[in-house]
């Protein structure tokens, strides 16, 4: 026998406090989790999207492209759609512009404006990008068409998110 000896008073006070901290800890861990999960759960933002465009049809002039991906915020799962204007340049490479006007996000189009032919056109402002969606001076966008990055899997085209040209 020991002689430091537990009254029933202290043996009662060590049981409760161990049995509430393992209730108190089940209560709290799930919740901890479900706060903390969406921040420790692998970011997607590098992942390139399917398009449903086959790299041989694109040509010089440029089509538009819509493609849809699930966008999760938070705990919130939805589908997105989004867009992206794709071309071959003079050299022959492929480019995938943003349609979202740098002047107030409106959507441009592509040769919309009949003053202004073979131009990106925003009618919110009338703003104008060049085909290789570089700002026109003097019109309201002060940065050039954001590009997608893009890749060529099996003969079909996937674009990545969209990033700030190069200089802008």
């Amino acid at each position: 026998m020991s002689k430091n000896r537990v009254s029933r008073r202290q043996f009662l006070n060590y049981t409760l406090t161990g049995v509430g901290g393992f209730m108190a800890a089940g209560m709290l861990m799930p919740m901890v989790r479900f706060a903390v999960d969406p921040v420790l759960k692998a970011n997607a933002s590098g992942d390139y999207i399917a398009t449903n465009v086959k790299v041989a049809d694109i040509t010089n002039e440029p089509q538009r492209v819509d493609f849809t991906f699930d966008q999760v915020d938070a705990w919130y799962e939805s589908e997105v759609t989004g867009t992206a204007w794709v071309f071959k340049n003079d050299e022959g490479k492929i480019v995938a512009l943003s349609p979202v006007c740098k002047h107030l996000g409106c959507t441009v189009d592509w040769n919309a404006d009949k003053q202004n032919p073979n131009r990106f056109f925003c009618p919110c402002h009338y703003g104008l990008y060049e085909k290789d969606g570089t700002n026109v001076p003097n019109t309201p966008p002060l940065a050039p068409l954001d590009v997608y990055p893009y890749q060529e899997k099996d003969g079909i085209l996937y674009l990545g998110k969209a990033q700030p040209r190069e200089g802008a």
